[in-house]
């Protein structure tokens, strides 16, 4: 699944569940991307808030589900590029037939996105809205040695970074805190490795999907993120 425009896909798996209004704004802003996507992967995990009519309404799918989903619902479809309205873009819609959680949604987004061949996944919640130069910075270091991830600083809508979502995981003993996290005085430094990071931004290498593994489903919530990243740090490395 090669693009025409650049060596290597990209394909951006967006996990939701009745934030409508925010996955449009996280929407905009991926079609908006500078270094242009190949895909979207929506997971929307059973919403009960009318996702399915206003993504229909907003052009980003052609049909509604069926009701009454058994399994997992599936369609593809082609959209314009924002930022080169000459590209499309495809966006694979997955509507979930129950809510499986956040770790139940990036198991079935990086799964899919990995069958499908793309090269990069990025993974992000639907409450997450990139800057439109995000990628084209992130793309420059996937050509490091043994890099496995590239992840982005994240900032709440105050501008203030959030330093608790990135970090090292420190085995030093019993009862002791085994993550620590990155702080102000890190930023100094263009890049450096961490251990973990927050599925916000998470730019995966899919080769890496058939030896880590896919995210744990069973978590359903908390901390999959930091579980995939200590597995992920096994094999390759982690950029910030």
């Amino acid at each position: 699944m090669k693009s025409k425009r650049n060596k290597e896909t990209v394909c951006a798996v967006v996990v939701t569940y009745n934030r409508k209004i925010l996955l449009l704004e996280c929407l905009e802003s991926l079609m908006k991307q500078t270094r242009p996507i190949d895909s979207i992967c929506i997971i929307d995990n059973a919403s009960t808030d009318e996702t399915p009519e206003i993504l229909l309404k907003n052009k980003f799918i052609k049909e509604l589900p069926p009701e009454d989903l058994s399994e997992p619902w599936e369609k593809e479809y082609k959209i314009k590029n924002l930022f080169n309205v000459n590209n499309a873009i495809t966006i694979h819609y997955i509507r979930m037939h129950e809510n499986t959680g956040g770790a139940g949604g990036f198991h079935e987004g990086v799964k899919r996105g990995y069958e499908k061949g793309y090269d990069w996944l990025w993974l992000m919640d639907d409450d997450a809205e990139p800057k439109y130069d995000a990628l084209e910075k992130a793309i420059k270091y996937t050509k490091i040695k043994e890099v496995a991830v590239i992840a982005n600083l994240k900032v709440g809508i105050d501008g203030i970074p959030q330093y608790n979502h990135r970090g090292w995981i420190k085995i030093k003993g019993i009862n002791r805190k085994i993550i620590q996290i990155i702080s102000e005085k890190d930023l100094k430094n263009k890049f450096f490795e961490i251990d973990h990071c927050s599925f916000v931004g998470f730019l995966l290498k899919s080769k890496y999907v058939p030896l880590v593994g896919l995210p744990k489903k069973e978590m359903f919530l908390h901390f999959d993120d930091v579980e995939y990243s200590f597995r992920i740090r096994q094999y390759g490395k982690i950029l910030l």
